[in-house]
């Protein structure tokens, strides 16, 4: 099965408020050192695999650059990652290559380079078409930046866009997300991913909201019902123009499905490098899988600190089929999990699926169990029940 490669660049222009990724602001100084580490790393990959003990496919079909804000490093950076990655993998003809850009970034010079590196797709994280709640969370572009850089990547034959929106923030009213959903629609994005805003502990914004305070603009935040119908408005809204949810806050046009982020929730391969990077690769002495993370710590990454390693367990795999499976709009088909698994493996997450059944979390039909409206607005808590072994472990 192909693999697919995920690259870490933790750098930011600004740290967004809202923001509870390892990421931040650093000076230029300190991109080249990352840069040679990264390199570093993906010339090792075969020695790690093999001392993890698992099995790494040499064929790639997805790679994708995320952060941070890829779009910030130098070119010459870029072009030197995506040689490495192309000396040490066998890239397919059709594979689907995707960079994370901050609107503002898009320079002449960088969209020439992602040419040259064999880019494919770009995804801008926009958060909102309205100026206000943009500036309110520390992004520094506005919609016209958006608009006109959306212009010059079709200009320059890189049509695949996705653009990011985030429901809940700062000074986010219905007219304003209807604005926002809007100019998704009328760019003509093949795609587009919608997030509710996350209260964390893990971000500025939400430890604001979470003591009761008003720094941040965290007073002018909407309120949880309202986010959730600014999430259900955009899934009318964006279903109704044929950009159709696949997932619980992505949504495409047909055939423009992320087929990077599908491997996440189909359990398939992928191999990360860089601050935060997590990878999954199956064991190279059992069926099962091992997945391993780097630090979430810019000077540990630099200081060599060593992967966390969780060896997958049948009964984990089976949790994870239901947990990344269930996230996805077509659901699960329990017929094929048993024929996977054994229907004896399946059996102690029957309770679980009929509890959810009852209270209008899941639905079933034809074999298929997907969630519900109300399952997608609840899913941290759907997902949860799933965790048998956590459960057990607390009893």
């Amino acid at each position: 099965m192909p693999l697919g490669l995920y690259i870490s660049i933790p750098f930011c222009r600004t740290k967004c408020s809202y923001c509870n990724f390892a990421s931040d602001v650093f000076s230029k100084s300190a991109y080249e050192n990352y840069v040679a580490r990264v390199l570093g790393d993906i010339v090792a990959a075969r020695s790690l695999a093999s001392r993890l003990g698992c099995a790494l496919e040499e064929n790639v079909d997805s790679i994708y650059l995320g952060g941070g804000t890829p779009s910030i490093l130098e070119p010459s950076q870029l072009l030197r990652i995506f040689l490495a990655v192309r000396t040490q993998f066998a890239i397919s003809s059709d594979a689907e290559i995707t960079v994370e850009c901050a609107p503002g970034t898009l320079t002449d010079s960088l969209i020439e380079t992602l040419l040259r590196a064999g880019v494919n797709r770009v995804s801008l994280g926009v958060q909102s078409f309205v100026d206000k709640e943009a500036q309110s969370v520390a992004r520094l572009h506005d919609r016209s930046t958006v608009l006109e850089e959306v212009a010059r990547l079709r200009q320059a034959g890189l049509p695949n866009i996705n653009i990011d929106l985030i429901a809940g923030l700062p000074h986010q009213t219905d007219a304003s997300w209807t604005s926002s959903l809007a100019d998704t629609v009328t760019l003509g994005a093949p795609h587009a991913s919608v997030y509710m805003l996350e209260v964390d502990e893990e971000s500025r914004l939400g430890r604001e909201l979470i003591a009761g305070g008003t720094r941040y603009h965290a007073h002018f935040v909407p309120d949880d019902a309202a986010t959730a119908d600014f999430y259900l408005q955009a899934c009318d809204t964006l279903s109704c123009a044929g950009i159709a949810q696949y997932e619980i806050s992505n949504f495409a046009r047909p055939g423009s499905e992320s087929r990077h982020n599908l491997k996440y929730w189909t359990r398939q391969p992928y191999l990360g490098f860089g601050v935060d990077a997590h990878s999954m690769l199956p064991s190279a002495r059992s069926d099962e899988a091992i997945r391993f993370a780097a630090s979430d710590s810019l000077d540990a990454y630099m200081n060599r600190a060593t992967h966390t390693v969780t060896a997958v367990s049948r009964h984990a795999a089976i949790e994870e089929t239901f947990f990344l499976g269930l996230r996805l709009d077509r659901g699960i088909n329990l017929d094929a999990l048993r024929i996977k698994f054994t229907p004896l493996a399946i059996t102690p997450f029957e309770s679980v699926i009929n509890e959810c059944l009852d209270q209008g979390l899941l639905d079933k039909r034809d074999g298929n169990i997907r969630l519900t409206e109300k399952g997608r607005l609840l899913s941290n808590e759907v997902f949860a029940r799933f965790l048998l072994e956590d459960a057990l472990s607390q009893s």
